[in-house]
């Protein structure tokens, strides 16, 4: 899942989910809804740069 590799991601990276959510200005649980939400392609663009990782990444 999307919500899942985001947060292996933040792991890495040593930064929890909700600490990503403010830094990219997202609200309180926008990344977590992910598992049942598909977010857009803006978000999840920031996200993608954040890591320095391809969009495609996220979405495998």
């Amino acid at each position: 899942m999307l919500y899942d590799k985001v947060k292996a991601a933040c792991k890495t990276k040593g930064i929890s989910v909700s600490a990503l959510e403010k830094e990219l200005g997202f609200g309180n649980g926008t990344i977590t809804k992910w598992n049942k939400v598909i977010p857009s392609v803006y978000n999840l663009k920031k996200i993608a740069d954040f890591f320095g990782k391809p969009i495609e990444y996220f979405l495998e």
